[in-house]
């Protein structure tokens, strides 16, 4: 299997500029490239379809070449926005640059032989470049009218309320001039990026055959979507980061296990390096018991596993276990802290807990897990009550310090579902 035909098995492919010429093309070793604009100081899950690409054609042999946008993402890219973008400052983009680094790092190998991959910065030749020279050198070969047939840009030219600026407007040649400069300096042949990038990586082939006589090839991947029409990649606390410290690699892990049934497959072409045995395998256990979720646990370990490590992914499996009674014993605190901020939270004097402690009976009226000591009692005698995911059964029974978990947590619960942390101070 090629890697455009393992890109169509997974529905990786929208469209291409020469289908059957990159098809020939590609028997041989190509160089390709993508460009990330550093527009935050972190990538999201909405990057990863391009991204992984690379790794795909890399692990076919091919030769990625991951672009930092350090120049491009002074300007902004109007493709598939409604609005001006806000610039961001020479400073922030360079802060950007170096926290997006590892993250590109960490999705491509730099190491392999005899195709590393390479992480270069667009700012690296457009620093020296004078506005004049660009204009003329550049902007020449580029005709308006074109231009404004691209679907980005028409778009925003037929919004009267938002219109686009001649910032935003030039964006489309520094992209063709990236395509341009790495074809001319690093033999690159391919572009590749979502499928809102079309008139941008088509400006490039067009730049680099008036520029070069070359042919270059452009391909580009669905725009991903969720079965229910709504956007991939936001949650109601906003975009889903690669960054731990911006989304947790519990809340990660959940974005991923909590993708909806219709869903679940495509996301494993899209999202995982799973051969076409294993996710067809998966496929048939998620159509003859969808109950099990191995589809789900599969894509959100898979995916999990390649942006945070194994060892970040087990302490997210194990605290997602936990809000399903698992057991506390041998838990890593940080692990524990994870589910703090998913469920509610209720303070407590720790001096309560002193000598003969604390009743439970008014511990779960104070936690709001009963309305009365009375309710209290009978959801204790019915077994319904457990702390720190172990079944009470006695209705007098109290609590203590030594009942805390790393000497200040205690984890309510009550039925099935109906979780309390209270935190000890």
């Amino acid at each position: 299997m090629s890697i455009l035909e393992e890109l169509k098995w997974r529905g990786l492919v929208a469209d291409c500029t020469d289908a059957a010429e990159l098809a020939k093309r590609i028997s041989a070793p190509v160089t390709l490239y993508c460009g990330f604009d550093p527009t935050a100081d972190s990538l999201h899950v909405g990057h990863l379809v391009p991204l992984l690409a690379l790794r795909r054609f890399q692990n076919f042999g091919h030769h990625p070449i991951a672009v930092a946008g350090g120049a491009t993402g002074s300007i902004g890219d109007p493709s598939g926005k409604s609005a001006e973008r806000s610039l961001l400052t020479k400073e922030q983009i360079k802060a950007n640059v170096e926290a997006v680094r590892p993250q590109l790092a960490r999705l491509l190998d730099f190491e392999r032989k005899p195709n590393p991959a390479k992480l270069v910065d667009n700012a690296g030749w457009t620093a020296g470049l004078s506005f004049l020279d660009f204009l003329r050198d550049i902007g020449k070969h580029f005709s308006v009218n074109q231009m404004v047939a691209k679907e980005s840009i028409r778009a925003r030219m037929e919004d009267r309320e938002a219109g686009i600026s001649y910032t935003e407007f030039s964006y489309m040649l520094l992209q063709a001039f990236d395509f341009y400069v790495l074809a001319r300096d690093s033999g690159c042949e391919l572009q590749i990026g979502g499928s809102d990038q079309w008139g941008n990586i088509t400006a490039g082939t067009d730049l680099m055959r008036k520029k070069l006589g070359k042919q270059g090839y452009g391909l580009t991947m669905p725009l991903i979507t969720k079965s229910d029409g709504t956007k991939f990649g936001k949650t109601e606390g906003g975009a889903v980061w690669l960054d731990p410290k911006k989304t947790s690699v519990y809340k990660f892990y959940q974005f991923w296990i909590n993708t909806a049934d219709a869903d679940v497959i495509r996301y494993l072409k899209f999202f995982t390096f799973l051969t076409r045995e294993e996710i067809e395998m998966l496929e048939k256990q998620h159509t003859e018991n969808p109950g099990a979720r191995a589809a789900h646990k599969a894509l959100a370990k898979a995916v999990t596993d390649l942006i945070h490590g194994e060892g970040a992914t087990a302490e997210a499996i194990r605290a997602s276990e936990i809000l399903f009674g698992g057991e506390l014993k041998g838990v890593a605190e940080s692990t524990f802290n994870e589910i703090i901020g998913e469920v509610p939270t209720k303070e407590l004097e720790k001096a309560k807990l002193d000598g003969a402690g604390f009743a439970l009976v008014e511990l779960l009226v104070h936690a709001g897990l009963a309305t009365s000591k009375g309710q209290a009692r009978k959801d204790i005698e019915g077994g319904g009550v457990n702390i720190n995911n172990v079944r009470e059964a006695s209705a007098t029974r109290t609590v203590t310090s030594s009942d805390l978990l790393f000497n200040k947590h205690l984890l309510l619960r009550k039925g099935k579902k109906n979780y309390v942390v209270v935190t000890a101070k």
